[in-house]
């Protein structure tokens, strides 16, 4: 069913996702765990209630217990799953998406994702089955739990410095400030608040700060404030996007950089991932500050499950998603805890963040440019045969070719017929040049097939 995606569950409601549905698949995750107790967290949009009130229904009917965490961001979900000692974790969200649209994340023991190739498939199976099912003999027990507290001292961890600067923090309306407000008043920094009040219907822009316009409003109260930097959240509070003192983004690979350098100060010689799509100073700067740099796929079971087999310390997307290893056991995307890392930058710095980005922005990026095609596999295939003798081709997500001044990634979108390419080049001229060369191609090979 449409409603399964590759790492997650999401819908128009009522459309799409409704409350039989919700109790439907419920029962589907319980009979595909078998064991619980589940926890359970939810955010502010004005159906997330029912949605997880028929949820939670349908795994108590297949026999597993249930923690509700209430109202929660989904790193707040991931935390409460390790320190509940949970055997699984749903979250009731929709994250970015516009305020009609809703739906589920989730992972089992120690936040360990639930994906298209880790479960949801089989999950998608048994919805139908399992909705009419006779229920289990002994219903599961609901219990109520309150995780901010111990959240609080969770995402502190990932940083020593606490320097006093004065921050414009944009929530969108989601749920990143559901677990802020003791983490800030820890940090002691001066806050310029920007829609913390969480409104599922997200009243002043989308909840997704990978969109420059969404970015705005944070920009102008840095600027009109006279703020040290900026953060915007997106409405589940996992992703983070920085902009400096002047309002100018920042973008994630560059954040990753930064935040890199910091952790392998403590731990010389770590493992540090970033996507594929980020820009080639983020290997650099891993390097030239003694760690080992690793190469991942785009998405966030595919990341945690790399960190988790090659043992890296911290990752990031170009999404705006940044990866912590809390603990040997907890690996997870967490955009609170990345603003707390940033600042932990900025005081062992002591330097502003535009001047800490600017030698980073050595190369000319195209940033992400969607190509709607018919067939993304013959677009993919044909291009790739037209590089084969690059000096470095590989298919680990889409197609990645690199030469000694430029490279380009094309990859498909999960959810509709478009092709997504990312180009970076030595020059400006080079990138433009070069990008428009792959954009055409693109364009010739998908259109009419």
């Amino acid at each position: 069913m449409a409603l399964f995606k590759a790492y997650d569950i999401r819908g128009l409601v009522p459309d799409e996702l409704d409350h039989e549905k919700a109790y439907a698949i419920g029962r589907a995750i319980g009979a595909w765990l078998e064991t619980g107790p589940v926890a359970v967290g939810r955010d502010a949009r004005t159906h997330s209630p029912q949605l997880t009130a028929a949820l939670i229904d349908g795994l108590r009917d297949e026999g597993l217990d249930v923690q509700d965490l209430g109202l929660v961001a989904t790193p707040m979900l991931y935390f409460g799953v390790e320190s509940l000692g949970s055997n699984a974790g749903v979250m009731v969200t929709a994250s970015h998406n516009p305020g009609q649209y809703n739906g589920f994340k989730i992972c089992r023991a120690h936040a360990v994702p639930v994906g298209e190739a880790s479960g949801l498939k089989e999950i998608e199976a048994l919805v139908d089955a399992r909705r009419d099912a006779p229920k289990a003999a002994t219903r599961g027990v609901i219990t109520q739990h309150d995780v901010a507290e111990g959240y609080t001292a969770h995402a502190l961890s990932v940083g020593e410095h606490r320097p006093p600067l004065k921050v414009a923090i944009d929530c969108g309306n989601g749920m990143a400030s559901a677990g802020l407000r003791p983490i800030l008043d820890a940090l002691s920094i001066d806050v310029v608040e920007l829609y913390f009040e969480p409104d599922g219907s997200f009243p002043n822009h989308e909840a997704d700060p990978l969109k420059v316009e969404n970015l705005a409003d944070v920009a102008e109260a840095v600027r009109r404030e006279g703020a040290d930097l900026g953060v915007a959240f997106d409405g589940d509070g996992d992703r983070a996007v920085f902009v400096d003192a002047d309002g100018e983004p920042v973008s994630a690979d560059l954040a990753t950089a930064l935040i890199a350098k910091r952790m392998l100060a403590r731990e010389p010689g770590a493992r540090v991932l970033y996507d594929l799509r980020s820009s080639r100073v983020v290997a650099e700067q891993v390097e030239q500050a003694g760690g080992v740099a690793g190469m991942c796929r785009v998405g966030h079971s595919f990341v945690k499950a790399q960190m988790r087999e090659e043992g890296a310390i911290f990752a990031g997307e170009l999404s705006g998603h940044l990866y912590f290893r809390f603990s040997q056991e907890l690996i997870a995307d967490d955009g609170t805890a990345a603003l707390v890392a940033m600042l932990d930058v900025l005081g062992a710095e002591g330097r502003p963040l535009a001047e800490l980005v600017a030698p980073l922005r050595c190369y000319a990026a195209s940033g992400e440019i969607n190509r709607r095609v018919s067939e993304t596999d013959h677009v993919i295939d044909t291009i790739a045969g037209e590089h084969a003798e690059a000096p470095e081709v590989t298919r680990l997500d889409g197609l990645l070719v690199r030469y000694p001044t430029w490279w380009f990634n094309i990859r498909a979108s999960n959810t509709e017929p478009v092709l997504r390419l990312n180009l970076e080049a030595d020059t400006l001229e080079e990138m433009e040049r070069r990008r428009d060369e792959i954009l055409g191609r693109i364009e010739a090979l998908g259109a009419g097939r």
